[in-house]
């Protein structure tokens, strides 16, 4: 259940922003268990005063910065998420050709009960009844 949002600098192309998504997206599939369909993902772009960065831990990074924040619930291993930023950097490498200094990936955790996917409802978080219950009618226990 992902939400990714990159952020990236104007001027690139169609085809270069579909490949960005592409290849994150089955990065994730391979790695940390996406499931299929499961895709919500969004470009970002930035003219130059728009978009920062510097030579932070010694990396040299440029222009085409992929700045990539991942959104899901608690779950995923730290091995999945290792795997995933390597794979990320791998096939990004490839396709649409972005330098691994290039690729700043951030992994944000958010419970299951602050995530909607449509209708108002929370799918991935069933509340139990009485909790269901202080909630709708305002009760506090004690």
């Amino acid at each position: 259940m992902p939400v990714t949002r990159i952020s990236i600098r104007e001027g690139k192309s169609p085809e270069y922003k579909q490949a960005l998504m592409d290849e994150i997206y089955e990065a994730m599939r391979e790695t940390v268990a996406i499931k299929d369909a499961d895709r919500f993902m969004a470009i970002a772009e930035h003219g130059a005063h728009e978009f920062a960065y510097g030579p932070f831990l010694g990396i040299d990074r440029g222009d085409d910065l992929a700045q990539i924040q991942v959104f899901w619930a608690p779950g995923k291993t730290v091995a999945a998420k290792l795997a995933m930023y390597e794979k990320i950097v791998e096939r990004l490498g490839i396709n649409p050709g972005v330098r691994p200094e290039d690729v700043l990936i951030s992994v944000v955790e958010t419970a299951a009960e602050n995530w909607s996917f449509g209708n108002g409802e929370t799918q991935f978080y069933k509340p139990r009844e009485r909790q269901d219950a202080s909630l709708t009618t305002g009760d506090r226990a004690g």
